[in-house]
């Protein structure tokens, strides 16, 4: 029972941070990896995915009735990414996802350099692509980032906001709105597999999965109320974040 109190708080605050700027596997999967030490990764990984599609889906309504998504290149993207995220799981059992690190690694210090010292990015919403180029790139981002969510995964969320604010010329808010919608997808791609392949706990992943929704309602409520600056900063936060785990599991893993 502890244990299950345990991982509800921790998937409470996942939801919450998910919301924002993504990032709660950050939060969730590594609790779960500790609380449930005996337990194999494949119900762990498929039980986090079941919790995780809960709040997103709480945050993609919340997002769709209070913030404008930009549906015309978060369709094709989700759509591709929900493709290419079961090609990148199968893809697992060829190559080793932690060849991946440090690359990764060095993306997530370019980005978290770049935004910081660009002081107006994402604050102001200025798209000057053609609707026949949103289409080709949003194409592009979902094959991209849908594939390394099934192949690796961390930071797939900050990396899609990331993308259309450098790409689209969204602000921090509009992309993350967008971001939930794409992740929704790619999420649904894996619970698929886990689900079909009795790799959920349910006990478990029902009472983490209403605390998630709990955590997901509050910070898409805070992220639009408090606007594109204050995503901005949270986004700068999970993203230096993730530099010092994947930093740490590059040098002692």
């Amino acid at each position: 029972m502890i244990e299950i109190f345990t991982l509800c708080g921790f998937s409470l605050l996942a939801g919450f941070i998910d919301a924002v700027v993504g990032g709660g596997g950050l939060i969730q999967l590594p609790a779960m990896l500790i609380v449930l030490p005996h337990t194999a990764i494949a119900p762990i990984l498929g039980t986090s995915k079941f919790v995780s599609i809960s709040g997103t889906t709480i945050a993609v309504h919340q997002y769709a009735q209070q913030q404008k998504i930009e549906w015309g290149t978060t369709i094709p993207a989700m759509v591709t990414a929900f493709i290419f995220s079961f090609l990148g799981a199968r893809t697992t059992n060829l190559l080793n996802p932690n060849l991946m690190r440090p690359v990764i690694l060095v993306l997530l210090i370019s980005v978290a350099i770049y935004t910081f010292n660009k002081k107006d990015f994402g604050l102001l919403q200025t798209s000057k692509l053609s609707r026949s180029q949103q289409w080709l790139y949003s194409v592009a981002i979902g094959c991209v980032v849908g594939f390394y969510d099934g192949f690796f995964g961390p930071g797939t969320g900050s990396f899609l906001i990331f993308a259309f604010v450098g790409i689209f010329g969204y602000s921090f808010l509009t992309s993350s709105a967008s971001a939930k919608v794409i992740n929704f997808s790619t999420n649904l791609a894996a619970l698929l597999y886990f689900a079909f392949t009795n790799n959920v706990i349910y006990q478990i992943g029902i009472p983490m999965a209403i605390c998630n929704i709990l955590g997901a309602f509050c910070g898409t409520k805070l992220a639009i109320s408090k606007g594109s600056q204050f995503v901005r900063k949270l986004f700068l936060v999970i993203v230096s974040l993730l530099i010092l785990k994947l930093g740490y599991d590059t040098i002692y893993q």
